[in-house]
């Protein structure tokens, strides 16, 4: 009996069934498997160690329990992947090589495998997490990744780095202990969303990326939250950074980014750091509890900061400059908590502008030993003549339109309890100092 000719075409035009495999633990067993596997198969692995480092040349999917241990043995990077459309699922991938400039990973994924997808992984004690290394539109999700803590931190290697990889996406990652939890080199068209990242140098980290977002991530007790550096079109929407020890949100030759919706809270240095960073859009984010509440310097230009809350920092605005600055947009401002202002109309609006800063602020941050002199009636004299004569106060920031109430983000309750476990550690001086140097290197 001949077959109708619309079951002929069916038939052709379907790809024959993927196999399911299944792979005993042993050394070498992962590796004889992929050389045995038709494109398509499915690897399932089963509780037990899977010694050596493995290759992925053919779409294949392996997936298998946490007790499943994939182990580099301490040489290169454990699964390399080369070709597209390979996945991994719920095993664990440890015992990297520890040679930094070769970044040796967990998971690697080279240029050409496109759309790979790594999730629910456990991968730990590696040099770098994820390397997504020039493939294009990877997705990794829901994985934990647990990083070394030595050598010195800016010696370790990065919880997911991305290289020259658009399209990527990284949603829903736990990421503690290494350098950097997403460090984001020369990339582009991506979204990092609702990755929660502790014990760090920085949270995340941009250099040289492009329209990219980053948004509900939370930062918790790092070096550093989001550091965007030399990079354009960035979105910083809804993110949460608690207890970072120096910066909460630095913008470093960061220009045409959208910075909306944060909250910054708890930082020891500076909530928010602006250094030569030009057209961005800096509203409705909240910063609270820092030394600084905005340090702002370097001929940073045409940025518009409206609808902030800055509160209960000890100095609210470092200004480094002379010019002329005004932080309020279209008829709104932000609101500055050691503000004593009224609202007789009921808009709003404060009745009268805020200015952070006058000349004397300027003097004690270039001359710090100017300090020893700011109980004397000298001082207080000129800052008696620039309150009640204006004129003769300096260029500054000055917002003409002051808020009356702070907008309120909120923190989900079971992330408090690592905020005040890194609060905690601050104090005490409990926490990984192991790197000295600068934090602005890389």
């Amino acid at each position: 009996m001949r077959l109708p000719v619309f079951l002929i075409g069916f038939l052709l035009a379907s790809p024959l069934a993927a196999a399911e495999r299944a792979v005993a633990p042993g050394t070498g067993s992962l590796a004889a498997a992929i050389a045995e596997a038709a494109p398509g198969d499915v690897l399932t692995l089963t509780d037990g160690a899977y010694a050596g480092s493995v290759t992925i040349d053919r779409p294949l999917a392996i997936t298998g329990p946490r007790g499943a241990v994939v182990d580099g043995l301490g040489e290169g990077s454990v699964m390399t992947i080369t070709v597209p459309d390979v996945t991994f699922t719920g095993f664990t991938v440890t015992g990297s090589g520890r040679v930094n400039q070769d970044l040796d990973a967990g998971v690697k994924i080279l240029q050409g495998a496109d759309r790979a997808r790594i999730e629910k992984l456990l991968v730990i004690d590696n040099m770098h997490g994820i390397d997504v290394h020039g493939g294009r539109n990877a997705t990794v999700t829901a994985n934990e990744i647990v990083g070394t803590r030595s050598p010195r931190m800016n010696e370790r290697g990065n919880g997911i780095y991305v290289w020259n990889s658009p399209g990527t996406l990284l949603e829903g990652n736990v990421i503690r202990y290494g350098r950097d939890g997403i460090f984001s080199n020369a990339s582009a068209d991506s979204v990092y969303r609702g990755n929660i990242m502790r014990d760090l140098r920085f949270a995340v980290h941009f250099m040289y990326t492009r329209n990219t977002e980053v948004s509900g991530n939370i930062s918790i007790g790092n070096h550093l939250g989001f550091a965007i550096m030399f990079s354009n079109r960035a979105k910083i929407l809804n993110n949460l950074s608690l207890g970072d020890r120096e910066h909460g949100l630095m913008l470093n030759y960061a220009n045409n980014a959208d910075v909306t919706g944060n909250l910054v809270r708890g930082g020891t240095k500076k909530c928010l750091f602006i250094y030569n960073a030009h057209k961005n859009l800096i509203w409705d984010n909240r910063f609270e509890g820092c030394g600084i509440g905005i340090h702002f310097t370097a001929g940073s230009e045409k940025n518009v900061l409206t609808d902030n809350a800055f509160m209960a920092n000890r100095e609210q605005v470092k200004y480094v400059g002379t010019r002329n600055m005004e932080w309020s947009h279209e008829g709104r401002g932000n609101f500055w908590s050691d503000h004593p202002a009224f609202d007789l109309n009921g808009d709003g609006i404060a009745d009268s502008f805020y200015r952070p800063n006058d000349l004397m602020d300027q003097i004690l941050w270039s001359q710090p030993a100017a300090s020893l002199l700011i109980g004397s009636p000298a001082v207080q004299l000129v800052r008696w003549s620039q309150r009640d004569f204006p004129a003769t106060l300096p260029g500054g920031v000055r917002d003409s339109a002051p808020l009356m109430r702070p907008l309120t983000i909120p923190v989900p309750l079971e992330i408090l309890a690592y905020e005040a476990e890194a609060a905690g550690r601050w104090t005490e001086g409990n926490y990984d100092d192991t790197d000295p140097d600068n934090l602005s290197a890389h």
